[in-house]
């Protein structure tokens, strides 16, 4: 019988016959036990648990499925909910006025807008009239402000998420080159950002990048988050690096798949994560945490 391969830490692994799967599933539970214990000696201490208003407007099938999670891990946890589910013709002086509401509510310590919200309504209106301090999600331009500036603050929950992943393979980070394909505001920027944060080298790309295939062949490190299926062929992977899938795509059959041709990346990568069954558990597991630091930091100020 051969022998494993061995990987060595220095800072990258060599080249593996198939690449070790990066199990998203099981962090996100580690990282959901890890919060339960945290939060049942919160409300020991305080006599309160931390609460997170969750906003759902309209009848988006998607974004009605990822509220439900959303709940169903706060009473895991032992996070309050308090959910909030508008019809779709709600305006946008009713929405912003819920908002305010839950801004003055003390049991509410972090609140979360669903996202896409209907299009007579002003995301960026809503999401800069959320308190900071409560803005679980990282999305406010103060809380992004504060991570592209290096200081403490709310980091978005998916990005989080892809850095705990990281951790979990043990790379080291430092002097790295890290591509970032993508550069939306909820993923691809402040992952560049937090990346940066551990002294990697980092290169943005996004779908008009020249030569994209050279950009990620050169990549120690790549997040894939362009959110266009399998755009990222296994032929571009550098030999013993580190892929992190975002995307999450649903073909023609209803199978899902990434931005990373997953099969032929395989073959070329050390570690990598699976669509789905990757980065998707992490983002609500994050969550969570979130909404423990930010009840933490709300109790400080107001000590």
């Amino acid at each position: 019988m051969p022998s494993a391969p061995v990987y060595i830490a220095t800072p990258f692994y060599y080249a593996a016959p198939m690449a070790q799967l990066i199990d998203g599933k099981a962090t996100a539970a580690a990282v959901r036990v890890a919060v339960k214990t945290e939060i049942a000696e919160f409300q020991r201490t305080h006599g309160y648990a931390p609460g997170l208003a969750t906003v759902l407007v309209g009848d988006d099938a998607a974004s009605a499925t990822y509220v439900r999670g959303k709940r169903k891990a706060c009473a895991e946890v032992g996070v309050a909910s308090f959910p909030h589910e508008l019809p779709a013709q709600t305006t946008q002086a009713d929405l912003l006025a819920l908002v305010c509401k839950l801004n003055a509510q003390s049991e509410v310590h972090g609140i979360l807008v669903q996202l896409p919200l209907p299009k007579h309504i002003d995301s960026d209106s809503i999401i800069e009239t959320v308190d900071p301090a409560k803005d679980v999600d990282g999305l406010h331009p103060l809380s992004q402000a504060r991570l592209v500036q290096g200081r403490e603050g709310m980091r978005p929950c998916t990005p989080l998420g892809v850095m705990r992943l990281l951790d979990d393979t043990g790379v080291d980070l430092k002097g790295a080159r890290a591509v970032v394909a993508g550069r939306s505001n909820l993923v691809g920027k402040p992952i560049a950002f937090m990346l940066l944060e551990r002294h990697a080298t980092v290169t943005m790309c996004h779908s008009r990048t020249r030569d994209l295939a050279a950009e990620v062949a050169n990549a120690d490190v790549l997040i894939a988050a362009i959110g266009r299926a399998q755009m990222i062929r296994g032929a571009w992977i550098k030999p013993g690096s580190v892929v992190i899938d975002v995307g999450i795509n649903r073909q023609s059959d209803g199978k899902l798949v990434g931005d990373v041709e997953f099969a032929a990346a395989c073959e070329r990568a050390a570690f990598i994560t699976p669509v789905p069954g990757g980065v998707g558990p992490m983002t609500i597991a994050m969550l969570m945490q979130n909404t423990l630091t930010a009840a933490r930091r709300q109790l400080t100020v107001r000590s």
